[in-house]
C-alpha cells in the first residue's frame, strides 16, 4: 500500500547560482583537479505562511580548504511546499523537508549544477552517486 504525500511542492526555482574562477591559471589548474572536488549539501527552510514552507537545498562543489587556487560552484534551489494541515509531528515535518522534499528536485537540481559546471568550462563532470536523502535523514543524530 503506498503512503499518500502529505505535501505538495507547488513550485521551485534557483534562488542564487554562482560559479567563480578568478582567472585563467586558476581555471587551467582546476580543469586538472575537479575530479578531486567534493560536493557539499545543506537544507534549510523556513514557514512562509499557511502551511506554506521554502526549502532551500544548497549545492556546493570546492576543492580543499588549503588549495588555494580553485573554483567555487554553488546553487540555491528553492521549493515552495504545501503541507497538509494536519501535521504537527516535528519528526515527520523534518522528514518532508530534510528527506521527501530534496529526494524529488534532486534530478533537476544535479542538471542545473551539472549545466553550470559545464557552462563554466568543466564538461563531462558526473556525481558518482545519486544523493540518496533518506539514507542522509536517517543516518543523522537525533
Amino acid at each position: 500500500m503506498k503512503m499518500t504525500e502529505n505535501f505538495k511542492i507547488i513550485s521551485s526555482f534557483i534562488k542564487d547560482m554562482s560559479s567563480e574562477t578568478p582567472d585563467a591559471q586558476t581555471f587551467i589548474f582546476v580543469r586538472d583537479r575537479i575530479s578531486k572536488y567534493r560536493l557539499n549539501i545543506d537544507i534549510n527552510s523556513k514557514a512562509v505562511k499557511n502551511g506554506i514552507i521554502e526549502v532551500n537545498t544548497i549545492l556546493k562543489f570546492t576543492d580543499q580548504p588549503e588549495i588555494l587556487k580553485r573554483s567555487h560552484f554553488e546553487v540555491v534551489y528553492t521549493s515552495i511546499v504545501k503541507v497538509e494541515k494536519k501535521i504537527s509531528d516535528k519528526k515527520e515535518m523534518e522528514k518532508i523537508i530534510l528527506c521527501d522534499v530534496p529526494n524529488k528536485i534532486y534530478p533537476d537540481l544535479e542538471r542545473i549544477f551539472l549545466n553550470l559546471l559545464t557552462d563554466s568550462g568543466y564538461p563531462g563532470i558526473k556525481f558518482e552517486k545519486k544523493i540518496n536523502f533518506t539514507e542522509l535523514y536517517k543516518k543523522q543524530p537525533n
